[in-house]
């Protein structure tokens, strides 16, 4: 029971962080104030803490918005 509940919570885990990656990315890709290499790096940076990340873009364009 253990080792069902482990695997349900990975399993969890891998759809937030996919589901927050594609969102980061989708919204970095529309972005046309970012050169071709910055949404390149925003969007390597999404496959790898998404959320941590996210906050960070967005944060970076708050200022111009």
């Amino acid at each position: 029971m253990t080792e069902l509940i482990i695997y349900a919570f990975l399993f969890l885990s891998l759809i937030a962080h996919t589901l927050m990656a594609s969102k980061m990315y989708r919204t970095v890709h529309a972005d046309q104030s970012l050169s071709l290499k910055e949404r390149n790096d925003w969007k390597l940076k999404a496959l790898i803490l998404p959320g941590y990340y996210f906050r960070k873009y967005k944060g970076r364009n708050k200022g111009i918005k």
